[in-house]
This record gives structure tokens, C-alpha cells and sequence, in this order.
């Protein structure tokens, strides 16, 4: 594997200080991702917080505590945080940092990355990069796990296999950078909701945080993966790159491996400790979620604020086969499954784990049944016939 010839700083432990805030069980903090998920468009429906406020519990975005950076969302250190976001992460955090439990996923059948190369160059198909070189991004945040890197790098070896070739066939030329942004003073000014993030990031189009652009435009590689296909359109729209492979347009699930499904992961220690917490957060995401597959268009001009896809329109399409009710199916955990196989394998996490004993169904089962007996107790009670005739002076009826 060759290297190309750039040196950037390491962010680690040793040098970057991690602040998160104090415990309080009266408050649960969540995080989550710029992807399709029912937390995303819970953002402006705001049913979560009325399950906490029925318990008493204040329920806040984690980086609205001027105390928190942002690093809990990628190591987890913080017992009163529920994350809902890509897959990678949560597997390295459960594997090698700390005990979490797996409550929900939700998964995008059409996220399975695509192969770029240069418009101008004569690459047609996979097996036309046979002897050339391509890009896979290395970041250097020692703090957190670099999932992006992991996609590339599971995405491309898929396509290689799918093209009756291997790593051996090509080049693969590793590009540094420095993923540092989690540590500007300008980054971690509280914001009440991850929109105020992304708008503030410009995030349809900063893809700053990724070297491989430049290289592909400049010739220093032949081919770069992207995450998916809502990203790479804004490359492609350049007219200077092409895409030659696309893994979601092929029918396999296995092949569905952009950093997905996405997860929502609690600590042991709410879970055992405050159960109520993880079950009051998965009754806000069935009923959000219950919501956005019936009325999927108002859901996209929701999502269109958080997630990469170009426009509302360009999200209604994208949402159109993602069931929005979290759930663990065995479907869904065969894919959880495959995304750990795959860090174990290349080194990504130290340790393994049973993905079946990492999921832990009973909050799911909790939520839905306490809102069935909410919504029976409702229609039963506004059903009830109101007293015939009068009873206020003592009467009989009849």
C-alpha cells in the first residue's frame, strides 16, 4: 500500500482534552447523524421530549451543555446519552471501549456507495482499473473511530470481488488528513439541535473533511469510493467525473454497507440502572417513526435539513423503501452483523461480540406496549357514553 508523501498531525488522548458533562439521571442527552432516521425528523415534532416530560426527565441534544464537546458521540462517554446514528462507531465503542446496548436499527436498503474516476480518463468499468491507483482517506483523530475510512475501504473491496478482482490488482494509496474539526473553538459553541450544525457547516456541500476530491481532479489517484449516491452527485455535477460502479443499484442487501444500518445504542448502566430512560426515547421513535412512513413527503422537507440529499424532492425519493420505525430484525442484525465482521477482520476493533446478545429487544417491546395501552386507554375513555338524563340533584334515571 503506498502512502502519499504528506504529513498531518495526530489528534490523540495525550494531546486534545475531552470534556463531557457531569451525570444527572434527571436529564437524558441524544445524539445522532446527518441520515434517515426518525431522531432527524423528531428535530421539529418534538415528540421525544413529551415522552421524557411524562417522566419527569429534561431531554436535550448533547450539544446544547456548554460543558460537552463533541467526542461522546463517537466513544460514548456519557451514561445519560442515547446515540441514533451510522453503524461503525457504535460497534467499535461496544467491542473495545465500553458496554452499550444495541435498542433499534434502522437501514437503507439503497446505501451502497459508488466508484468515481476522472471523466477524461478511459475507465469504463471496474476491471479497467487493473494496475492503477485508488484513493482510501486515513484519518488522523486517534480519538474517535474513522468510519469513513471503513466504508471506502469495505465498499471498494466489494466492488473489486463483484469485478473477479482483489486488492492485489490495484494500488491502494492512503491520503491523510487531519479530522480535526471536532477541536475548533468555532465548532463547539452550544447549538439546541443538529440543524443549527449542519447549516452552520454548510454541510450539501463542505467536503472539506475529505482529501480524495483534489487527488482524483489532479490525477494523484484513478478512483475514489463515495459514501453514496446523493454525495457523489455534487462531484459528478462538475462534468470533470464519472461514475463506474454504484453498490446500491445492485438487488444484494450485503452489498447495502455505507456505515449502515444506522444504530440507537444506551450504556449498560442506563439500561440496567434507568430503564425508563431507553424505553421513554424508543416510544418517541415509534411514534415519529409511525408518522414519517405515512406521511414520507412531509418527513423529507424535515429531513432535507440534516441529511446530504440535494432537495426535499431528491429526499422523498431517497426515504421512499426506509421504514422509519426503528426495529431488530433478523434482517437488520444480519447487517450489523457484516459491518462487524468486516471491522474484526481488517482491524478496526480488537474484540468481538455476539451482534444477537449486543441487541436488546425488551426496550423496543416496553415502548410499543406502553403505547398501546396508552392509545387503548384513550379511545376507550373518549368513548365512554356521557350519563343520561340527570343525576346532579340525586335523580333517578328512567
Amino acid at each position: 500500500m503506498a502512502d502519499a508523501p504528506q504529513k498531518v498531525k495526530e489528534t490523540t488522548l495525550e494531546n486534545t482534552k475531552v470534556r463531557s458533562a457531569g451525570l444527572d439521571w434527571g436529564e437524558v442527552y441524544y445524539t445522532n447523524c446527518p441520515l434517515i432516521s426518525a431522531s432527524n425528523v423528531d428535530q421539529e415534532l418534538g415528540w421525544t421530549n413529551e415522552e421524557y416530560k411524562k417522566i419527569g426527565v429534561k431531554y436535550a441534544y448533547f450539544r446544547s451543555n456548554p460543558e460537552t464537546d463533541w467526542y461522546p458521540h463517537y466513544i460514548h462517554n456519557m451514561d445519560n446519552l442515547i446515540r441514533f446514528g451510522g453503524l461503525f462507531p457504535p460497534i467499535n465503542v461496544h467491542a473495545d471501549i465500553r458496554r452499550t446496548r444495541l435498542l433499534g436499527v434502522t437501514h437503507a436498503p439503497r446505501e451502497g456507495g459508488v466508484l468515481l474516476v476522472r471523466a477524461k480518463d478511459d475507465i469504463y468499468r471496474v476491471s479497467d482499473l487493473k494496475g492503477k491507483k485508488i484513493g482510501l482517506s486515513k484519518s488522523m483523530n486517534r480519538i474517535k473511530n474513522d468510519w469513513w475510512r471503513i466504508q471506502e475501504e469495505q465498499g471498494i473491496e466489494l466492488m473489486l470481488r463483484m469485478n473477479g478482482m482483489t486488492r492485489d490488482d490495484v494500488e491502494i494509496v492512503e491520503f491523510p488528513y487531519a479530522d480535526d474539526w471536532y477541536n475548533d473553538p468555532k465548532m463547539l459553541t452550544p447549538i439546541e439541535n443538529p440543524s443549527e450544525w449542519q447549516l452552520k457547516r454548510d454541510h450539501k456541500h463542505d467536503l472539506a473533511f475529505r482529501p480524495l476530491e483534489t487527488a482524483l481532479e489532479k490525477g494523484v489517484i484513478d478512483a475514489m469510493y463515495s459514501q453514496s449516491k446523493v454525495l457523489s452527485s455534487l462531484t459528478e455535477a462538475t462534468g470533470k467525473f464519472a461514475i463506474i460502479e454504484d453498490l446500491s443499484k445492485r438487488p444484494d442487501w450485503r452489498l447495502q454497507v455505507a456505515n449502515i444500518p444506522a444504530a440507537i445504542t444506551c450504556t449498560d448502566a442506563m439500561a440496567e440502572k434507568h430503564p425508563e430512560l431507553a424505553v421513554a426515547f424508543m416510544k418517541g421513535m415509534i411514534r415519529v417513526g409511525r408518522w414519517a412512513n405515512e406521511h414520507k413527503h412531509a418527513a423529507a422537507a424535515i429531513l432535507d435539513k440534516q441529511t446530504y440529499y440535494l432537495d426535499v424532492e431528491a429526499t422523498y425519493r431517497g426515504i421512499q423503501e426506509i421504514d422509519l420505525v426503528p426495529n431488530l430484525s433478523p434482517l437488520n442484525l444480519a447487517s450489523v452483523e457484516v459491518g462487524k465482521d468486516f471491522m474484526l477482520s481488517h482491524g478496526y476493533i480488537k474484540n468481538d461480540f455476539d451482534v444477537n446478545e449486543w441487541a436488546a429487544p425488551e426496550f423496543l417491546e416496553q415502548a410499543a406496549r406502553e403505547l398501546l395501552e396508552e392509545e387503548w386507554k384513550k379511545r376507550t375513555t373518549a368513548k365512554l357514553p356521557e350519563a343520561a338524563g340527570t343525576l346532579k340533584s340525586g335523580g333517578r334515571v328512567g
